[in-house]
């Protein structure tokens, strides 16, 4: 009872109203902003919102080290249990734990064959029936495009949803009119989802700039709290 309503009172249901009902199977969706605006958190939060439901998440990470990763969910997660007072705290944790799966890799040396076959094994021999893919850390300045067409593949293939987050770099301009950052125009067919992230008065609003087929370039009535991570309704 207490997942479901941690499920059915979940920011993320806001999120995915506002984009035709979420992802879905076969999909890429992608956080981008500067680095350390919330694009991880809000990544932990979908995953999370998974696990509530008792629906396993594999986590790869492009990050050096995986405890890096798991702080993320335990500091949200106990941040997530004080806002919503939860009496079984850790029974829930201890679930959360057996359905998650973090892989590490560096990208540069790694292909992303080797990557997806990795997700592959768990998914089949391994019998672990995760639906969605988190991909934190994924550079986006390299020579990426044929990589990307790779995820969306296996997302369809799989019928897997893939979020991932992009850091962005560089001097502004960052964004082109429509509010696309520049160095995802290359990737634009096989992403179907692109939220921005940006400070706004103390906290960090969500931008839908691509949901699917059109270019809204509207807030979402979302917003990140920089002092707990959670995201929250306007």
């Amino acid at each position: 009872m207490v997942r479901k309503t941690l499920s059915a009172t979940s920011p993320i249901k806001t999120l995915e109203k506002n984009i035709k009902g979420g992802l879905g199977p076969g999909q890429l969706g992608v956080f981008a902003s500067r680095k350390g605006v919330g694009k991880t958190a809000c990544l932990v939060q979908i995953a999370l919102d998974r696990l509530f439901e008792d629906k396993p998440v594999i986590h790869v990470s492009y990050a050096s080290r995986v405890d890096y990763i798991i702080s993320w969910y335990e500091e949200i997660f106990k941040n997530l249990a004080s806002r919503e007072n939860l009496k079984s705290e850790m029974e829930i944790h201890d679930r959360i734990i057996r359905n998650r799966v973090i892989l590490n890799f560096r990208q540069e040396g790694m292909k992303t064959e080797q990557v997806l076959k990795s997700i592959e094994a768990l998914l089949g021999p391994g019998n672990f029936a995760a639906r969605t893919i988190i991909v934190d850390g994924f550079n986006f300045y390299l020579p990426a495009a044929e990589d990307l067409a790779l995820f969306k593949k296996f997302a369809v293939d799989h019928q897997l949803e893939f979020w991932f987050s992009c850091s962005l770099k560089g001097e502004d301009p960052l964004f082109d009119e429509n509010g696309v950052p520049f160095v995802l125009k290359d990737y634009l067919e096989n992403i179907d989802i692109i939220i921005t992230l940006e400070h706004d008065n103390g906290r960090v609003r969500l931008n839908l700039v691509k949901d699917h087929q059109q270019l809204p370039g509207k807030k979402l009535r979302l917003q990140l709290d920089p002092q707990t991570l959670l995201l929250a309704r306007d």
